[in-house]
């Protein structure tokens, strides 16, 4: 099978470059963003960049991919913001999908938010969910306009949350052997946080608490990264996981239990009947 492939997006700073260089130590890695220290610079908020970046990974070597970390992503108050963080993920996922797929063991996995356990803007999701790229820019320009534009981060990765556990299951992905996830990390001391943080710690220590410290190290959520894009990571898929510090747990606390499974009519029927057929212990 020989050393694994990977290709990392977001990876000349923050949390992407953390876990490109975590990934270095397990196989060769493509690293992609706009700094010019990267193997690969795309603009991945235009359709030209991320055609540019899916090409350049397909032309490299023999075009072998074993796994996608899709780490570029910015929280600025832009509709610059969706175009990134859902739409260039998307369109990187999806166009080098198949790259993947012929790869023995294949994974992908996007960087979220713990931010979305906040609502975000509905009309936002709504056209992110539904595709339509120019509605999204429309509405996240609006919401700039009248003093929303904080709402466009979250927003984008929530709609990111529900497109990765969508996509997950279906034959393109799962039929195909590619486990694909996210990770939704908490306040972490990258770069852009710790430049901002005597400005911002206040508001954050109070949006989205850390039980376990804030901001919290940027080395774990690296790992659990690299581990989600591992040969070792063969049923895992679909999930969103919160590796931030315990926000989840303590604001959200037994809610993600309340909703249990639901069968239809006749798959209660089927399921019965075939309980019958089971022997008494």
């Amino acid at each position: 099978m020989g050393s694994r492939v990977y290709v990392v997006t977001g990876a000349d700073s923050g949390l992407g470059r953390a876990v490109a260089e975590q990934l270095t130590t397990k196989g060769e890695v493509i690293t992609c963003g706009m700094g010019g220290t990267v193997d690969v610079r795309a603009d991945l908020t235009t359709p030209s960049g991320r055609a540019h970046l899916i090409e350049t990974v397909r032309s490299r070597g023999d075009g072998r991919l074993d796994g996608l970390v899709a780490a570029a992503g910015m929280g600025s108050a832009r509709a610059e913001t969706v175009a990134l963080n859902y739409f260039g993920t998307i369109a990187v996922l999806e166009g080098l999908r198949e790259t993947l797929a012929a790869a023995y063991s294949p994974s992908a996995v996007v960087v979220s938010s713990s931010s979305t356990l906040n609502r975000g803007s509905r009309a936002l999701l709504r056209a992110c969910i539904g595709g339509d790229e120019r509605r999204a820019l429309d509405t996240a320009h609006r919401l700039v306009r009248t003093g929303r534009g904080s709402q466009i981060y979250r927003s984008s990765k929530i709609a990111l949350n529900h497109w990765i556990r969508a996509a997950a299951v279906r034959p393109a992905w799962a039929g195909r052997g590619i486990v694909l996830n996210a990770v939704a990390p908490g306040i972490i001391a990258t770069d852009v946080v710790m430049r901002a943080w005597e400005r911002d710690r206040a508001l954050l220590e109070t949006a989205l608490p850390q039980p376990l410290g804030i901001p919290g190290p940027v080395g774990p959520v690296a790992d659990l990264l690299a581990y989600l894009v591992s040969p070792e990571n063969r049923f895992m898929t679909g999930q969103i996981i919160y590796c931030d510090g315990g926000t989840d747990a303590l604001t959200r606390k037994s809610r993600p239990q309340a909703q249990y499974l639901r069968y239809r009519p006749r798959e209660i029927v089927s399921m019965l009947r075939e309980s019958r057929r089971l022997p008494v212990s």
